[in-house]
C-alpha cells in the first residue's frame, strides 16, 4: 500500500493507494496544499478515484472540490453530510474499492454527526473522532458527547489494538499512535462510563477555531473562501511593484491613475500622492462616473493588497483592460517610508491614452 501523510499546521491529511493498480484516495485534504497533493499523485503515479472528507471540517478549508475538479475524482462524504457537492454518500459498514485496496467505513458521530473513520489493512484514519492523546471536541455544530462515547467505546475501540491510528489533527508534531496505546494512555479514554465521559467533554474549555464561520459556510455549502477569491483574482491581473509606482509618482506620470479602494477615513488619513478614491463597496456603482475612459491605466491599492486585487479583477471584468494592482498595500508602503498625502480626494480630469 502506498501511504503518505501531509501536514498543514496541525491539520493532517493522507494520500493512499494500491501499489499494483495505482488507484488512489486522498483523505481530509486542506485547501492550502492542493498543489502538493497533485504533485504527489504524479510522483507516485496514482490515479485518484476518491477524495474523502472524514467529516465536515470547522477549522480549515477542505480541498475536496478543487482536487476532484483537477483530478477527475469523486467526492465522498457520509450520508449525513450537509454538503451538496458530495458525489457519493457512504454509511456504516460499507467499503470503497480502490484497486485491490479496500477502505472500510465506520460511522462515528460525536465530533460531528457526519464523522466517520476509515479502516485500511493495518491502520485506521480516525478523522477527529480519536486523536493522539485526546478525542475530537463535541461543542461545535452537530457535536454530541453521548454519541462520541458510543462511537469510541461501542465501535472504534473494538478494533484490533495493533491498528495504527492516523488522526486528522495533531498539534504536537506526532504522526501516529496505535489503538492499544490510546486505550492505555489517552486520558479521555480512561473515562469509560458514559456519564463520566460526557461530563468530561462538556467541561472542556476550548477556544473556538479560527475562521469557524467561514469554514463551515464553505465546507457545508460549496461556497468559496475569501482566500480562494483573492487567489483567483490574482491570476487574472498583473501587478506593479512599489518602487515602480513611486518612480511614476515622482515623475508625475499622468498616464497612471492611482485608485484607493479603502474607506474614506483611511483614505483621508493618508494615501498615495494624487490618488483617486472609490471605496471597494461602491466601485461598480461609481466607476463610470469616476473613470469614464475604459482605456485608462489604473492601479488599485488598499491597506494590505488583498481587496485591491479583487478590485483590479473587477475592473478588468468591467472592461478596464489596463487595470493592475499594487504588489502589497499601503501598510508596506508606509513602513518603507514612501510619501503619503492626507485629506480628501482631488477632482479628477481623465486623460485618454492613445
Amino acid at each position: 500500500m502506498l501511504f503518505e501523510q501531509l501536514r498543514a499546521g496541525g491539520c493532517l491529511s493522507y494520500v493512499a493507494g494500491c501499489e499494483k493498480t495505482c488507484a488512489g484516495v486522498i483523505v481530509d485534504p486542506a485547501l492550502d496544499l492542493v498543489d502538493r497533493y497533485v504533485a504527489l499523485t504524479v510522483e507516485k503515479g496514482l490515479r485518484v478515484r476518491y477524495v474523502i472528507d472524514s467529516h465536515t471540517h470547522a477549522d480549515h478549508f477542505s480541498a475536496a472540490r478543487e482536487l476532484a475538479r483537477q483530478l477527475g475524482a469523486r467526492i465522498v462524504m457520509h450520508r449525513r453530510s450537509a454538503a451538496p457537492f458530495a458525489d457519493m454518500r457512504v454509511d456504516d459498514g460499507e467499503l470503497l474499492v480502490v484497486g485491490e485496496l479496500r477502505v472500510g467505513v465506520i460511522h462515528t458521530p460525536g465530533h460531528t454527526d457526519d464523522s466517520m473513520c476509515l479502516v485500511l489493512p493495518d491502520r485506521v484514519l480516525t478523522g477527529d473522532t480519536l486523536l493522539i492523546g485526546a478525542t475530537g471536541r463535541t461543542d461545535l455544530p452537530t457535536g454530541d458527547p453521548e454519541a462520541l462515547h458510543e462511537s469510541l467505546f461501542g465501535k472504534l475501540l473494538g478494533l484490533d489494538d495493533a491498528l495504527r491510528v492516523f488522526p486528522a489533527h495533531d498539534y504536537k508534531g506526532r504522526e501516529s499512535s496505535t489503538l492499544g496505546a490510546e486505550k492505555s494512555s489517552n486520558p479521555r479514554l480512561q473515562k469509560k462510563e458514559r456519564a463520566a465521559f460526557v461530563e468530561l467533554m462538556r467541561g472542556l474549555d476550548l477556544a473556538m477555531p479560527d475562521h469557524l464561520t467561514e469554514a463551515l459556510r464553505t465546507n457545508r455549502t460549496g461556497g468559496k473562501t475569501v482566500k480562494q477569491l483573492i487567489a483567483e483574482a490574482a491570476r487574472e491581473v498583473p501587478f506593479m511593484g512599489m518602487d515602480e509606482v513611486r518612480a511614476r509618482i515622482e515623475r508625475e506620470d499622468r498616464e497612471l491613475v492611482l485608485l484607493d479602494v479603502r474607506e474614506r477615513d483611511a483614505f483621508e488619513a493618508g494615501h498615495l500622492p494624487g490618488a483617486r478614491h472609490v471605496p471597494r463597496g461602491q466601485l461598480e456603482l461609481r466607476v463610470d462616473q469616476e473613470l469614464p475612459d475604459p482605456t485608462v491605466r489604473v492601479l488599485a491599492y488598499c491597506q494590505y493588497g488583498k481587496i485591491s486585487t479583487l478590485a483590479a479583477a473587477t475592473l478588468r471584468t468591467m472592461g478596464y483592460s489596463r487595470a493592475v494592482a499594487l504588489d502589497g498595500g499601503i501598510d508596506v508602503w508606509t513602513k518603507a517610508g514612501y510619501p503619503l498625502e492626507k485629506g480628501p480626494a482631488r477632482a479628477y480630469s481623465p486623460t485618454r491614452i492613445p
